[in-house]
């Protein structure tokens, strides 16, 4: 009956005759299902006493088996892996695996990746620790003892910013007991005055697109910078061509006024600083086209320059990692100040001139006392490149822009951004808090607008269309009746209010 059936329905437990499975008593069969307990009495399945087999190491093995596929499912989404596919790569060849298999993508590979270090268990994980930990140290901010004319400098800087600083919390105190009626009419008037911007001018910059632009301290006068190497000052609101600075040799990154320039500043003392790609900064009269002086950063590329608001001291960043701080009264370069992994592209002096927030590649914000030296606060939270800094007057709040489309308002008291805003559709290429109390923000993206949003309550009060290119700099004129941008199309726009009422 057995050898009726087909192969593969036949299951033989042991070796045995039909005359011995006969003989077994029923209670040696009882503990077995009553499939298999009919199979025996069928003379199907042959049970004796010269062997056995209990089905049920079958499922135990079995269940064994997929809970250790589970086990190993469960370590492998534990495991940090890298999300650079570069990296990915790397890592696999390390390990002797193929970087890439047919029809595979990155996803995939990172998969393959973490399925790989689960295997090959905590050997691998180990290995994995000790290099990120090596990569931290590396990244470690460190320092090395300044010069004599250093810690003059720190010592001046703590002199000027202190009484800065008590004015400032003197004048927060006062606001702050204004009424709430007040102070919420005024910022009202404020918002509906911005919703009124709309384009006043339209002017060609250059041959080529127009980098950088700023006010000077009278709001009369513009100053552009572009990819030609030329700076120009420009009247305003008139947007006449009034002078041409000759002196650089490759694109300018970064133009800014002293904060003296205009109102009290001599015309033929050092009254702008330019930076460009040459690696060189230079320092321009209002009288000549021609620099007064070329300070040589010895690298390949300045992005930015800033004067710090003393006046006394220049601020440059630079794309060999680091940012530099020079006097003015000696034209001497004080401080060279490493710390970001990635080149560093913004920079932003607070108001008091204690404090220089810097922005990098590495989507790194960094704080740094000038008194003292010291990286106060790494602030973390851009996915990508951090390409704008700027300080709002509080002395409090720095906003950031980054490639990450994204604008973030960081709270220093409190060690975190209190906001992120989805800005534009594409990087956020500059970005000015306005001057006086802080109460806007301008930004300008690769989306080829610019646009403007309260501050607090960060909404979008209105967008600047107009531009057939990319925006690459924006800023805002101390007097508040002006708005200006800079575009990869070579032109700069003047941007204003349908009526022009002195903001008090």
């Amino acid at each position: 009956m057995a050898d009726d059936q087909p192969a593969a329905k036949r299951v033989r437990i042991a070796a045995g005759s039909k005359d011995e499975e006969a003989r077994q008593p029923l209670s040696s069969i009882q503990g077995l299902s009553p499939a298999v307990q009919a199979g025996i009495k069928a003379g199907n399945i042959n049970f004796s006493d010269g062997g056995s087999y209990d089905l049920s190491t079958v499922s135990e093995q079995r269940q064994q088996e997929v809970l250790a596929e589970f086990e190993k499912r469960k370590k492998a989404r534990a495991i940090a892996v890298p999300t650079d596919d570069t990296q990915i790569k790397a890592r696999l060849r390390e390990f002797g695996e193929p970087i890439c298999l047919f029809g595979e993508g990155p996803a995939d590979r990172r998969e393959r990746l973490r399925v790989l270090l689960a295997e090959l268990g905590g050997e691998a994980l180990r290995k994995e620790k000790e290099e990120k930990y090596d990569e931290e140290e590396q990244q470690e901010v460190w320092y090395h003892e300044g010069s004599e004319a250093l810690r003059y400098s720190r010592l001046w800087i703590t002199e000027y910013s202190l009484p800065r600083a008590r004015e400032r919390l003197k004048t927060a105190r006062i606001e702050r007991a204004r009424p709430d009626p007040e102070r919420a009419s005024k910022i009202q008037s404020l918002h509906k005055r911005l919703r009124t911007f709309s384009n006043y001018c339209s002017q060609v910059g250059d041959e080529r697109p127009v980098s950088v632009c700023q006010f000077a301290a009278n709001s009369k006068l513009l100053a552009t910078g572009s990819w030609t190497g030329l700076c120009k000052l420009w009247s305003i609101p008139q947007c006449e061509e009034i002078r041409v600075l000759r002196g650089h040799d490759s694109r300018v990154g970064g133009i800014a006024f002293h904060p003296e320039a205009t109102v009290g500043l001599s015309d033929s003392a050092a009254c702008l600083a330019s930076g460009a790609a040459d690696g060189k900064i230079n320092l321009w009269s209002l009288e000549s086209d021609v620099p007064l002086a070329s300070l040589d950063c010895m690298t390949d590329r300045v992005s930015r320059v800033a004067f710090h608001p003393s006046g006394r001291y220049v601020g440059a960043c630079c794309f060999d990692n680091s940012w530099r701080l020079w006097d003015l009264q000696t034209q001497t370069e004080i401080l060279h100040q490493e710390g970001h992994s990635r080149p560093v592209y913004g920079l932003s002096f607070q108001h008091d001139g204690s404090i220089l927030a810097t922005g990098g590649l590495d989507a790194m914000v960094l704080v740094w006392d000038l008194r003292s030296g010291k990286c106060v606060q790494p602030l973390q939270g851009h996915l990508k490149a951090v390409l704008a800094v700027d300080f709002s007057p509080n002395g409090y709040h720095i906003a950031t822009g980054s490639e990450d489309h994204s604008m973030k308002v960081w709270d220093l008291r409190k060690r975190k951004p209190v906001y992120t805003v989805p800005a534009h559709t594409n990087l956020v290429s500059h970005l000015r808090f306005q001057g006086g109390d802080g109460r806007f923000i301008v930004t300008g993206g690769y989306d080829c607008t610019a646009k403007i949003w309260s501050h607090p309550g960060w909404s979008p009060l209105k967008t600047l269309a107009g531009h057939e290119g990319k925006v690459m700099c924006v800023d805002r004129s101390p007097d508040g009746e002006f708005i200006v941008t800079s575009s990869y199309d070579r032109t700069f726009k003047l941007w204003s209010p349908e009526v022009l009422p002195a903001y008090d």
